[in-house]
């Protein structure tokens, strides 16, 4: 893999989802490519059932070498300096969806796409939301209209019992991540 390819890889609190999420940020860091954590204030601080967030910092940083950012101000220079090849949001909420598809940066990780997609840089979004099918179906769709917005395949986590509920299927996000970074969206998106 080619060790110049840089790729930003954002958290957001979709907590359950957290340690799938960081095994695929390893399979990319083991594959060579160089990975700048970003996470969002709510989880770059908040303790659940599924984790203590230092745990997760300190798994992180240890295994890309670099402190996460987590502030707006530590992200906003993305953009302009052209720091990242892709950014990659995972998990990706239903809030986190809403405020991309309504062009909101009020926090790290929608700030680091705002700078990013300023540049007509990818956007790789894994979604993790239980409303999915519904609320957060409008998000998806407007964001899967825009130039440089790409989505790692999903698919229903538990239809009989959370009918609205889509994950991310993390396991693609290496395949979803190369055929973004050459324009492409990874198909089917839902499985």
């Amino acid at each position: 893999m080619d060790k110049d390819i840089n790729i930003g890889f954002a958290y957001c609190g979709s907590f359950c989802t957290l340690a799938r999420v960081v095994e695929q940020m390893n399979i990319l860091v083991d594959l060579g490519y160089n990975v700048t954590p970003i996470m969002s204030q709510t989880t770059y601080s908040t303790d659940t059932r599924f984790g203590k967030a230092q745990d997760f910092i300190d798994k992180i940083e240890k295994k890309c070498g670099k402190k996460i950012l987590h502030k707006i101000t530590e992200v906003e220079p993305i953009g302009p300096k052209k720091l990242l090849d892709l950014l990659i949001i995972a998990p990706c909420t239903g809030n986190t969806l809403a405020k991309l598809a309504c062009g909101i940066t009020d926090t790290s990780v929608t700030m680091s796409a705002k700078s990013q997609l300023r540049n007509c840089r990818p956007v790789l979004i894994a979604p993790s939301t239980n409303d999915g099918l519904t609320a957060s179906a409008k998000n998806i769709g407007m964001l899967l209209n825009n130039k440089n917005i790409f989505f790692v395949p999903y698919e229903q986590d538990d239809p009989i019992n959370k009918k609205s509920s889509i994950v991310a299927i993390f396991d693609l996000i290496p395949k979803a991540l190369e055929a973004a970074l050459n324009g492409q969206q990874l198909q089917p998106i839902i499985r």
